[in-house]
């Protein structure tokens, strides 16, 4: 294991950006790994003003069957619903509103042929929406070069919420065979805190053979290679993935909305940063 990870940068993360970047710092973590940053977003901005589009892409409209999961909004690139705030922070809101046949709103993210990676450290900091039904997530997928399609592709989903248990979250991996509700998840639970109340920091640190989940620097789940392997699965983690930052509205994983739902609800983002061994 350790002779795979002194590999070389190249064969260790693999990162497409377009324009190219510079390598900006670097981060250590408790095993001893020195992490360099290769790219970041800190959402530095006017208030009001929109996304980089040099970084990140609007995806537009309410999937199929509701982005495969029975969502209920409708996701837009309207200021109302993504935008930046004076104090270098990321909004997105979900709205309840009729618009374009839904009855919420709300905005979807990716990084799609921008920014994609093979292994490194992912994290952001983040403030998550609360109430019944608010589904926000920051998650990973795996590109289609090949025709692909998901499960196959994989998933990496670094934190989801269900918006009724704001002290809960769940860090999980997905492909084939072990996908939905079957996917390979660990939840991580507050004490004395909530997460829609305060920061927290979501990370993961993806090798050849093994995925970590952090939350504000403490070790709560891992997934590796040998693991799914032994279930007579096959690991999917070693192709291009992209960034997905969202918060929808309903849906299998939270249910819908109820009468003790408030909106509008955010999800705050501080930053997005993306380390190199």
């Amino acid at each position: 294991m350790k002779s795979m990870r002194s590999q070389t940068k190249l064969k260790r993360l693999a990162i497409l950006v377009l324009p190219l970047f510079l390598i900006f710092g670097c981060t250590s973590t408790d095993d001893g790994t020195d992490w360099q940053l290769v790219w970041s977003d800190e959402f530095d901005g006017a208030e009001g003003a929109t996304l980089d589009q040099s970084k990140w892409n609007f995806e537009i409209g309410r999937g199929q069957n509701g982005w495969g999961n029975n969502e209920l909004q409708y996701y837009t690139d309207r200021s109302e619903n993504v935008s930046l705030d004076r104090d270098g922070n990321l909004i997105i809101t979900a709205r309840e509103e009729n618009f374009e046949g839904a009855n919420y709103t709300s905005a979807r993210i990716t990084t799609q042929d921008k920014l994609e990676i093979t292994y490194g450290r992912i994290e952001a900091r983040i403030k998550t929406p609360f109430g019944q039904g608010l589904w926000p997530a920051f998650w990973l997928l795996g590109t289609s070069n090949s025709g692909e399609i998901w499960p196959q592709i994989g998933e990496i989903d670094v934190m989801e919420l269900r918006g009724q248990q704001p002290t809960k979250i769940a860090s999980t991996a997905h492909g084939p065979g072990y996908s939905a509700g079957n996917g390979i998840s660990g939840d991580y639970t507050l004490s004395n805190s909530r997460f829609d109340t305060e920061f927290h920091v979501f990370a993961a640190e993806w090798f050849t053979d093994k995925i970590d989940f952090y939350v504000d620097g403490f070790l709560h789940h891992t997934v590796t290679k040998e693991q799914i392997e032994n279930a007579g699965n096959e690991w999917v983690y070693n192709d291009p993935f992209f960034l997905i930052l969202n918060v929808a509205v309903g849906g299998n994983y939270v249910g819908s909305p109820n009468q003790t739902t408030r909106f509008p609800q955010t999800l705050i983002i501080d930053y997005v940063r993306v380390y190199s061994e």
